[in-house]
């Protein structure tokens, strides 16, 4: 029998399209109100197709009566039937991150990456809200190395400890346990025999191509139907060198062939690799895919609470379907959108580890890439990368951000100790007529105490050509386009300009997606040693460095 909406679903569909009309002055949307009862009712999900004829419907009237009744008439109508949608609510701002669904006690999470690299920018929002949340709530933060991919990402040695120091670095605590897969590949083993022994997974020895026309056709491939004694004697030819071959054989979890969604229809779990593995070598020749991997190491883990993207949720469809094949609680899951960066690009870890190893890049914290050891290199303090993750949250809604996001954060963490220096950049030689202290001492900082700076004048300044005019020199004097000292207090409104004082030829280092511009110059006289992030007046943060500047951000 075709499902039919009860009287109380229709008056709530009516309701909340004559609170759409109003709100949109009778141009009330479809989709509004879809998403509205979508979002609130879990129970009506599954009838989206058979709701929309009646919110098409409701729609459509409430916009006719609208244009011809007016907003009145829509106004008096809801005051009749749902009083409580004609009222306007406050919105409250959300502070830090919305609380976890589910029991708080003993709670467990995991950060997760894959060790062929160093973490990226990418990396962080996965690792600042897992880490975030154990913290509120006393609960532990696993660092789980996925490593079990030796052919197209395979690990690299040197990320592991790195890995481990960068969640230090920006969690501010280390991670309560280390959990590396490669070490542990006896348990997915272990597992896997269990599941074909007791006929929930199988050896298909089909190609793939015979495969993706089973998984089409919603048919059953021949493996299948194989015993369990026979399931473990291919397991076993899996397992030898002189057995299966990679791609020849696979072990699958047993699931509805008819299943609506083809990537759940007897996905696979396992595989040959030959390809030695950097750290344990040639020990194994079957490694698990990610999916059944993560979910054995989930449960053995007691993991609570898993937070992905929501482009992961066959990921979790799948190992939910494992978990009641071994009647395991599956973890509470939460996901969120896509966050782009523009000015970041597309980068991969694979990608960069490639171009560093061909030279086109320095290192991992070469400045036009998007890693954690870059932003750091570049004075990133890991407070403002963790309040901009806390700050976007966990929608699911795919969105845009600038990186001048960050780097107000960034900024106000690091505006109170940062030093005021000078940079002239394309500079022009002015020499100074008329009367002027031949030392002046100008404060570090224009609020805080952070001393002050004495600045030696031999009656020659420099500015950049571009400022050449009758202009103030900042905390000096106004002078005009021949060099004139007109006042030493400032007198009119002429523009203030950065200069120069027996400066130092110096080099300023500006990333600029993946470009890096050298501006050549002249930097003011300092004592301040190599990692101080000091602001460069009237161009923005710079990170001193061995053999010049590196800017931070403007």
């Amino acid at each position: 029998m075709d499902w039919q909406p009860s009287a109380e679903i229709i008056d709530l569909v009516r309701n909340l399209a004559l609170q759409n009309a109003l709100q949109y002055e009778g141009e009330g949307q479809v989709g509004s109100v879809m998403g509205r009862i979508m979002g609130t009712r879990a129970d009506l999900r599954n009838q989206a197709k058979q709701l929309s004829g009646l919110i098409s419907s409701e729609v459509n009237t409430a916009n006719s009566l609208a244009k011809s009744e007016g907003l009145d008439h829509i106004r008096e109508l809801l005051a009749q039937s749902a009083p409580e949608m004609l009222e306007k609510k406050e919105h409250v701002r959300r502070e830090g991150l919305p609380e976890l669904p589910g029991d708080h006690k003993g709670v467990v999470l995991r950060f997760a990456p894959n060790p062929n690299g160093p973490l990226s920018f990418g990396h962080s929002r996965g690792l600042v809200v897992n880490s975030t949340y154990a913290k509120q709530l006393s609960g532990k933060l696993i660092l789980r190395f996925d490593d079990t991919d030796t052919t197209v990402k395979p690990p690299l040695v040197s990320a592991y400890d790195t890995i481990a120091k960068e969640v230090e670095w920006l969690c501010g605590f280390p991670a309560d346990k280390i959990i590396i897969a490669s070490d542990r590949m006896e348990f997915y083993h272990q597992f896997a025999e269990q599941a074909l022994n007791e006929g929930f997974a199988y050896v298909c020895t089909c190609t793939a191509e015979a495969f993706r026309e089973f998984r089409v056709g919603k048919t059953c491939c021949p493996c299948r139907e194989r015993e369990a004694e026979e399931n473990i004697q291919h397991w076993q030819e899996m397992n030898s060198e002189d057995g299966y071959q990679p791609g020849q054989a696979v072990v699958r979890i047993k699931t509805d062939m008819t299943l609506p969604n083809p990537a759940l229809r007897d996905w696979p779990a396992l595989r040959i690799q030959t390809n030695p593995h950097p750290r344990i070598g040639n020990v194994w020749r079957v490694w698990p895919l990610l999916d059944f991997q993560s979910a054995v190491e989930d449960h053995l883990q007691n993991v609570t609470h898993i937070i992905r993207g929501k482009d992961l949720m066959d990921s979790t469809r799948k190992q939910k379907l494992l978990y009641q094949h071994f009647a395991w609680q599956y973890p509470e899951t939460i996901y969120w959108g896509r966050v782009k960066v523009h000015e970041f690009g597309g980068f991969s870890t694979s990608q960069m580890r490639k171009d560093i190893e061909e030279g086109i890049y320095s290192g991992w914290d070469d400045p036009r890439l998007p890693t954690l050891s870059t932003l750091a290199r570049r004075g990133i303090k890991p407070e403002a990368l963790r309040n901009f993750w806390i700050e976007i949250g966990l929608s699911q809604k795919d969105i845009a951000v600038p990186l001048a996001t960050l780097y107000s954060h960034n900024t106000s963490m690091i505006d109170a100790t940062a030093p005021r220096l000078a940079f002239v950049r394309n500079p022009i030689r002015i020499e100074l007529k008329g009367e002027i202290d031949s030392e002046v001492m100008i404060r570090s900082h224009p609020t805080e105490e952070l001393g002050e700076r004495k600045i030696n004048l031999d009656g020659v300044v420099y500015i950049e050509t571009e400022d050449h005019g009758d202009v103030r020199l900042k905390d000096l004097c106004d002078i005009s386009s021949n060099g004139t000292i007109t006042s030493i207090d400032r007198s009119d409104s002429r523009p203030i300009v950065h200069w120069v004082a027996n400066g130092k030829e110096n080099r300023l280092s500006i990333p600029e997606g993946k470009e890096l511009r050298v501006e050549e110059g002249l930097l003011e006289s300092h004592p301040h040693p190599i990692g101080t992030i000091v602001q460069l007046e009237r161009i923005g943060y710079a990170i001193i460095e061995e053999d010049g500047l590196l800017l931070v951000h403007e």
